[in-house]
């Protein structure tokens, strides 16, 4: 279908979806909120359609897309600087982003278990050098040129292997020897793993890295990283870092299963006094968390419940900026954003059995396990998980990890440091926003449209020029939304290549 064939006329009928193929083929959302805007400057009342704001190509192509291409902006912008972003040093700034700090043993905060700190064995120590406060790199000169460079990298990170894989497909060669448990908690806590992955390059490459990285999924469907690294570590850093890295899950254990509803077990109930749940058959409550971790503790023998390890495959390279090799690098890094994990590989019109019946393999272990110390599957287990409410359901877990569709992944696709850029991503959109207005100005056209959602355009009294207001139920139309948001475009683009016209023709002499 081609983007002239696609139309809303009065010669065919118009179904819901032949305007979803004219919102996809013009590039405007397929779903978005109807609102009313009031310019009090001139009075003019106008329906305005507001995007759905979806990263999800099957949800919304148009929104989707958009989205990817403001992280591509995003990365693009922070990985090769040249003045650095970090506050001054003696500012409120510490060595990890909020995001990042986690323990080996996953619990945060202050009521954190402290245990040793004794490495566990299998894992090649670390080497911690002083850290100075920059996060752009060193640069190089070609003694030959005298040019000067300031490399930065692109590196890839994998999972260790659950059971061979035929070749080409994805699909264990022989799915009764393909360890889904294991992959299945790998993905669920993968970003732990990244977490501490951070946490020790920055005490060992010497500076305060900063990150883009895309949380995406191998054929195989475990997780794995690409991030772009702004400067240069050494390789053997880099590999060392990747093998020393682990996250050690000080958890109950989960081999067995105390309540399952299929096989006819009654579940445990909530007992409102003790703040607990309790065994319906017996009537004694079940350990709490805390309680559990205390009998961890206590046993000197005890072992974690699991531990993430990445693979023994890294992918190190070395980027210039400005190059082509940047540009397909962020491409790269940005390539599957739109797609949800299940369906990176998958074909809706052509389905492989044997890969859907793989994702519905690791789905059916990626449901039960626990996702979080709160996690309603710890009674699955017979725990009590950790600030516990009634109603919690074996499986039922809000998580969005436990979904099909994500398959362990249910967190952000997208990590980026504090420091990359110094600007957040709404500050990223809003100079891409800030582009298309200064060319508009430039050429003397006023667009009103183009500011009317900034809340600081103010009319002559002080107050807002634009007043938003809620369109009634009763005047809402899917067909009549969608054909305003294709006006809106059609406008918006007319608007946007004329005053690119006035710009490439130059002032008149």
């Amino acid at each position: 279908m081609t983007r002239q064939s696609v139309s809303l006329t009065a010669s065919a009928p118009i179904t819901t979806t032949l305007v979803q193929a004219a919102a996809d083929t013009t590039g405007v959302c397929r779903r978005p909120l109807l609102r009313k805007v009031t310019d009090r400057a001139t009075g003019q009342v106008a329906s305005v359609p507001i995007p759905c704001g979806s990263t999800r190509a099957t949800v919304c192509p148009a929104c989707a897309d958009r989205a990817r291409r403001v992280r591509m902006h995003q990365c693009r912008e922070g990985w090769h600087l040249v003045d650095d972003p970090l506050p001054p040093s003696n500012d409120e700034d510490t060595e990890d982003d909020p995001d990042e700090s986690r323990d080996d043993d996953g619990d945060d905060g202050a009521d954190r278990r402290v245990r040793s700190t004794r490495r566990l064995p299998g894992f090649p120590d670390l080497p911690k050098v002083p850290v100075e406060h920059v996060s752009i790199g060193r640069t190089f000169t070609d003694p030959r040129t005298g040019a000067t460079f300031r490399p930065s990298m692109f590196v890839t990170l994998t999972l260790p292997s659950y059971g061979r894989i035929a070749p080409g497909t994805g699909v264990p060669a022989d799915p009764s020897y393909y360890d889904y448990r294991h992959a299945a908690l790998d993905a669920l806590h993968f970003p732990r793993l990244v977490d501490r992955w951070w946490q020790n390059l920055r005490r060992c490459a010497g500076y305060k890295v900063q990150y883009f990285a895309s949380v995406e999924a191998q054929r195989r469907l475990a997780p794995h990283l690409h991030t772009a690294l702004r400067g240069s570590i050494p390789r053997a850093t880099l590999r060392g870092v990747t093998a020393g890295t682990y996250c050690a899950l000080w958890w109950p254990d989960v081999d067995t299963v105390r309540y399952d509803a299929d096989r006819g077990d009654e579940l445990p109930a909530w007992d409102p006094v003790a703040q607990g749940y309790y065994d319906p058959t017996t009537g004694a409550l079940l350990p709490s968390w805390d309680q559990a971790l205390d009998d961890i503790d206590g046993d000197e023998f005890a072992e974690p419940m699991h531990v993430l390890r990445f693979g023994d495959q890294v992918d190190i390279k070395g980027i210039l900026g400005g190059t082509e090799e940047t540009h397909r690098a962020v491409a790269y890094l940005c390539k599957y954003l739109t797609k949800a994990v299940a369906e990176t590989y998958t074909d809706p019109d052509h389905p492989n059995p044997a890969y859907e019946a793989h994702i519905d393999r690791l789905h059916a272990e990626v449901r039960w396990l626990p996702c979080s110390e709160s996690c309603s599957n710890w009674l699955r287990f017979g725990v009590t998980p950790k600030d516990p409410g009634s109603g919690m359901v074996p499986g039922m877990c809000p998580s969005k990890a436990h979904d099909r569709e994500c398959l362990g992944l249910g967190g952000r696709r997208v990590l980026v440091s504090r420091h990359w850029t110094g600007k957040t991503l709404t500050e990223h959109r809003a100079d891409r926003a800030a582009v298309v207005r200064a060319v508009l100005e430039e050429a003397g056209i006023d667009a009103p449209e183009a500011r009317r959602l900034a809340a600081d355009v103010l009319h002559s009294d002080g107050q807002p020029r634009f007043v938003w207001e809620d369109v009634p139920v009763e005047e809402r139309s899917y067909g009549a939304t969608i054909a305003a948001s294709l006006r809106q475009r059609r406008d918006w683009r007319e608007q946007y290549e004329r005053a690119k016209e006035v710009a490439r023709a130059g002032p008149a002499s």
